[in-house]
């Protein structure tokens, strides 16, 4: 018995001139989108039509064919034929490859065509991608052929070099394109492998924590160590990056940290055997020197000569050249490039002539040594004439006189330490001191009588016992090690070293640091010179003094209890000691926000809870912003939470001096200075991208 089922009758296909095809008003598209007509047009050029045009014929009054054809669907593709024969590239009597289509509603045959086809997944894209490059298609004739930047291509063909099981997860909805991206930093498939074993099903999935872990054992290129060897020499010596291309900053990590250490000591080495020819006892030099190493070092201060006159008349010909140059183009946007450089090139020059290095005393040089380190932004740091405590001279107890201390001079060898523990001097040999003036019991009475007389003298000249208590300290603070006078009163230093990251680095840090050298400068070291320069001060240098040599002494560090200082720091010291700093905090109006404290994720957000994260939103903010952040995923609300705190003024409890009121809260950020997935009601939880997300122009990796 034959079948029931009609057989299905395929519309016919014919080949019909251009010239006998015209567009159709059925076609429902009417907004542009997508590639340009002019980029089809192209793409036709280069691969010949790849789709049949949707045509119906057009009949007369009589109900016959014209042999005039309208185009319902595919208007696109006609376009771009008509501009190739506009501008020669066709003939219009061209044949067309075309689907004739009689019966039905023109209309929807134009909606069927675009509504029922679906776009490729991202990650067939990407491996299509992959595949014509390894036909040795170039990464620019790619982006060429589909008309996207080289960017674009680099970042799909790095999508692509992921783990294929990543892969797989991605193309099963197991993994968001954030996260597919953040593995594309690193090209260990292993290791990719390894982290999404250990995050994939936890809250620690988060895009950016997976970048933490694939780059936790290399450098990043802002590392100033990275910044001081240059990524040109770390690759020459056979180093590789690791680069995201996903992100603004695409410097990347340098993987082989064991090369970047030892291309850092090849140079510091260098650079402390030139500098100890200079005469040196010991150099040392090191990548990172703990903060606070140079305490308990005394500094040597050497002098820097004159320019002579024809040096003096040279320089102001360079400074003069400078002032007209800097003059000519004074307000300008930008600076022809030639003028640019030589203003370039007078800076050196004048630099050369106003910063000259200074000289030394060749016998203080012999017990003196020199730091060697890298600041910050990865620039060499030299910091010359610190004497140590074993190699100050030794004064005799009997003469006054200074004993030869030949083990304190250094040898003719200078000690280098690159990277190590600085190196300690042979113990000084003691003399006997057999022959004595007085007998020493009555030399101590002596002096007794003479302590309670001067006692007693200093208590009735305030003026003098000013000066008395500022020699101490500043002898307590610039000479810690050196003989102490009669004034027992010195500064105790908090050693504070690396307990927070970067502290060195800090403009607190280097404010102290840069008042600590210019003071330095203009005490001398000798006792009784300090006296006589102490005395010839005006009242506000030498309460400037006392400032600065009064701060050092300040230790406002909370310490836990550990089995390491159980026995030295209680709970209640702490507590004491922290009251204290807050009421100093009060007498001189200390505020950490005023003073340049931001809340960041690196700081505090990223290391804390989500309820403090909301806290220190609800404090800043007030709830409202709270309830727009409350749920987002960890990451994704500290980085929003950054950005709602900046400008507020908020500060973690350890940073209060007194706890925020609710009416010093101004700026209070409304819901239109919010992102749109922030300020949208509807907003979902981030896990999966959105179109807006799969955008080219938000993350150049969509489908086309």
């Amino acid at each position: 018995m034959a079948s029931s089922v009609p057989k299905l009758r395929l519309s016919s296909s014919r080949d019909i001139p251009f010239d006998k095809l015209v567009l159709s008003q059925s076609n429902v598209r009417r907004v542009k989108c997508g590639v340009s007509i002019g980029e089809l047009a192209d793409d036709i050029v280069r691969r010949t039509l790849l789709q049949s045009i949707n045509v119906r014929p057009m009949l007369d009054d009589d109900g016959k064919e014209t042999g005039i054809f309208e185009v319902p669907a595919g208007g696109r593709r006609f376009r771009a034929l008509e501009l190739l024969v506009k501008t020669k590239r066709m003939a219009k009597t061209q044949p067309v490859p075309c689907v004739v289509r009689e019966g039905g509603s023109a209309e929807e045959d134009s909606l069927a065509e675009n509504v029922m086809r679906e776009a490729l997944h991202p990650l067939d894209q990407f491996r299509a991608f992959k595949a014509l490059r390894e036909q040795g298609t170039s990464e620019d004739e790619i982006a060429a052929r589909f008309f996207v930047t080289a960017s674009i291509v680099k970042q799909r063909l790095r999508l692509a070099s992921v783990s294929e099981a990543l892969l797989e997860v991605y193309a099963e909805d197991g993994m968001t394109l954030d996260q597919l991206m953040a593995f594309s930093i690193s090209c260990d498939h292993t290791r990719q492998e390894q982290v999404w074993a250990d995050v994939g099903q936890t809250y620690s999935n988060q895009p950016y924590n997976i970048r933490r872990l694939l780059t936790d054992e290399a450098v990043p290129v802002s590392d100033r160590r990275a910044r001081y060897v240059g990524i040109a020499a770390y690759e020459e010596a056979g180093g590789t990056i690791m680069r995201d291309l996903f992100t603004i900053d695409q410097g990347g990590w340098m993987q082989d940290v064991a090369l970047l250490d030892r291309l850092v000591s090849e140079i510091l080495s260098e650079t402390a055997h030139a500098i100890a020819k200079e005469g040196w006892k010991w150099i040392e030099a090191a990548s990172d020197l703990p903060y606070g190493h140079e305490f308990g070092h005394r500094r040597i201060t050497g002098t820097v000569e004159a320019l002579s006159e024809v040096d003096q008349a040279a320089c102001d010909v360079l400074m003069a050249e400078f002032d007209e140059l800097t003059g000519q183009y004074d307000g300008g946007d930008d600076l022809p490039e030639e003028v640019d450089a030589r203003l370039g090139e007078l800076e050196t020059a004048i630099d050369g002539y106003l910063n000259r290095p200074a000289t030394y005393d060749k016998a203080q040089m012999a017990r003196a040594g020199v730091f060697i380190s890298l600041a910050g932004n990865g620039v060499l740091r030299i910091d010359r004439g610190y004497v140590r405590a074993e190699d100050e001279p030794v004064v005799d107890a009997e003469t006054g006189e200074l004993a030869d201390d030949a083990s304190a001079v250094g040898p003719q060898q200078p000690n280098v330490t690159i990277g190590g523990s600085a190196f300690a001097a042979e113990p000084v040999e003691e003399e006997d001191d057999v022959i004595r003036p007085l007998p020493e019991r009555l030399v101590t009475e002596l002096t007794a009588e003479r302590t309670l007389a001067l006692r007693n003298a200093l208590a009735e000249a305030p003026e003098a016992a000013f000066i008395a208590l500022l020699h101490a300290l500043c002898r307590s603070v610039f000479t810690p090690h050196a003989a102490s006078g009669c004034v027992e009163i010195s500064v105790r230093h908090a050693f504070l070293g690396n307990v927070a990251p970067a502290l060195g680095d800090s403009v607190w840090a280097q404010a102290i640091q840069q008042r600590h050298k210019s003071w330095g400068d203009i005490l001398p070291d000798d006792p009784d010179h300090l006296w006589d320069v102490l005395s010839s001060m005006d009242t506000g240098d030498h309460m400037r003094l006392l400032a600065h040599c009064t701060a050092l002494s300040v230790n406002a560090l909370y310490e836990p209890a550990n089995r390491y200082n159980q026995g030295h720091v209680s709970a209640h010291g702490v507590s004491k000691r922290l009251a204290s700093a807050d009421h100093i905090a009060r007498t001189i109006g200390l505020d950490m926000a005023r003073a340049g404290w931001q809340p960041t994720i690196a700081n505090y957000l990223g290391r804390v809870t989500k309820p403090r994260i909301l806290d220190a939103v609800r404090e800043a903010r007030g709830e409202e912003m709270v309830g727009l952040i409350d749920h987002l995923k960890k990451g994704d609300m500290a980085k929003e939470a950054e950005r709602l705190l900046d400008g507020s003024g908020w500060l973690p409890e350890p940073l209060r001096v007194v706890a925020v009121e609710a009416e010093q809260v101004t700026d209070v950020t409304t819901v239109e200075d919010l992102p749109a997935f922030l300020a949208d009601d509807d907003a979902g939880d981030g896990d999966e991208p959105t179109d807006e997300e799969l955008d080219p122009e938000h993350y150049a990796i969509a489908a086309e």
